[in-house]
């Protein structure tokens, strides 16, 4: 962890710039990994796809994936989304 006073000298002493460089790089590799990898395992099921049934002894599929186990990341989302509107535009 970054000490507060030497942050506080990196900001002042034209850093601004380096921490939006790496915010912009951080946001690059976020967007190429849900590019290469678009799902992420379900949070309700943990990845399963099934649910155990109210009485404990049977299982049901998930209902937020589906039975799948797999979701959608929110990157890929907002690039599925992105890549719609262009689509659309043209």
């Amino acid at each position: 962890m970054i000490p507060t006073v030497s942050l506080v000298a990196l900001i002042t002493a034209g850093g601004t710039v380096l921490l939006l460089a790496i915010g912009a790089g951080i946001t690059g590799l976020y967007l190429l990994t849900c590019r290469i990898w678009p799902f992420r395992a379900c949070g309700r099921c943990k990845g399963l796809g099934r649910l155990h049934a109210p009485n404990r002894k049977a299982w049901r599929d998930c209902p937020r994936c589906k039975g799948t186990g797999r979701r959608l990341r929110i990157g890929r989302r907002l690039w599925n989304h992105a890549e719609r509107a262009k689509r659309n535009a043209i």
